[in-house]
């Protein structure tokens, strides 16, 4: 149980901290921000009927699911309240798997799914006593109950025969004759005349005061860990998203997107969008750079390059390996996925790097006299 318990416990630390400490986690124009991520788990979850009255709720939740994955993840590590660890665990792992992750293509590239059924074991288990504040409270509390070590100490039946001397055809005769049991046995009983019987995972009065106060003690140092984490990433400034510098389409006045949709010379179209829609002005995406639109088509993000001066491509910017939306990586020269690592080629949407099953899709831009973009739809 013990690497099951530092993986686990490690992995959501760091998870939560590293949420906590970018910046554009809750950053609502970074790709990689929880409103982003929302956002696209809207469009393939089975909850997107709830995700969508829950958007305005995104700085919240990402806070709460932060928050929520470093004390899972300290409880697990210390084995404190593992149980409860554990069961929060398998709600977060449980929830991400509906929303985030629901549609990872094949199912196995999606990690809350193993992540849920990890925590199953310390479900049912616990610490396992060993290395484990759990295991330290309990038996402080036996030894001022005199009741002995809480360690489970398994004794053989033929050794109890032997020592005993008292058992006779499935009978004790020290009980006058009464069928032979463990419970009230002589041999295993103490002074007071019963068994004691208590694990690691036992709980009283005692136990739950004692436990309290070291879930209290390591909230508080969780809490010091988290605000570390926070105000050492906003002095960094964060990590970067792919996205980071990426700007934003805004179209002109109602009407323009009809106008003529001949391209200036020189320039690349992605094919021709005769009476399209207009989504921006070709001037507004830098050359080498990338802007961000809506698909007028289908209301997904969208993503538009300028390759080379008057050279646009433009891609649907939802991953279809689990709906997150993409961002592009100028130092990189790709397109990036920021919630799984898939990377795209910028010049044709293929995908280059997986778990993404396949690439980008493309959608067909041209650009007018006026210098604007115009997408189908």
């Amino acid at each position: 149980m013990l690497p099951l318990r530092a993986f686990l416990g490690f992995t959501f630390c760091f998870a939560g901290l590293q949420k906590l400490a970018n910046p554009n986690f809750f950053n609502a124009n970074s790709p990689s921000s929880i409103q982003a991520q929302l956002i696209a788990s809207i469009r393939i979850s089975p909850l997107h009927q709830l995700l969508g009255h829950l958007l305005k709720f995104a700085v919240p939740i990402g806070v709460l699911i932060a928050v929520a994955e470093l004390a899972v993840g300290l409880g697990a590590l210390l084995g404190l309240w593992t149980r409860v660890a554990a069961a929060g665990g398998i709600v977060l792992s449980l929830t991400l798997f509906l929303t985030v992750s629901f549609h990872s293509s094949p199912y196995y590239t999606g990690a809350d799914i193993v992540f849920l059924f990890a925590w199953i074991p310390l479900l049912l288990a616990g610490s396992g006593g060993v290395l484990s504040l759990d295991a330290v409270i309990a038996a402080r509390v036996a030894a001022e109950n005199k009741d002995g070590p809480p360690t489970v100490v398994p004794i053989r039946f033929d050794l109890v025969q032997q020592v005993c001397g008292n058992y006779d055809k499935d009978r004790c005769t020290a009980r006058r004759g009464a069928p032979c049991d463990v419970y009230g046995c002589p041999f295993l009983s103490d002074e007071r005349g019963s068994i004691v019987q208590r694990g690691p995972d036992a709980v009283d009065r005692r136990t739950l005061v004692l436990g309290g106060s070291a879930v209290a003690a390591s909230a508080v140092a969780g809490a010091v860990a988290a605000g570390a984490a926070a105000g050492l990433g906003r002095a960094v400034g964060g990590a970067k998203s792919p996205g980071a510098g990426t700007s934003a389409l805004s179209a002109t006045a109602p009407g323009a997107g009809t106008t003529t949709t001949s391209a200036p010379s020189g320039t690349t179209t992605t094919g021709a969008a005769s009476g399209g829609t207009q989504i921006g002005l070709a001037s507004q995406v830098p050359v080498g750079g990338a802007a961000t639109f809506t698909d007028p088509a289908t209301g997904d993000p969208g993503l538009v390059l300028q390759l080379t001066k008057g050279q646009f491509v433009a891609y649907d910017a939802v991953c279809p390996h689990a709906g997150c939306t993409v961002g592009y990586s100028q130092a990189a020269k790709l397109i990036v996925c920021p919630c799984h690592g898939s990377q795209f080629d910028p010049t044709t949407g293929a995908v280059i790097n997986p778990p993404a099953p396949r690439g980008l899709t493309p959608i067909h831009l041209a650009v007018n006299g006026n210098g604007e973009l115009l997408a189908d739809g």
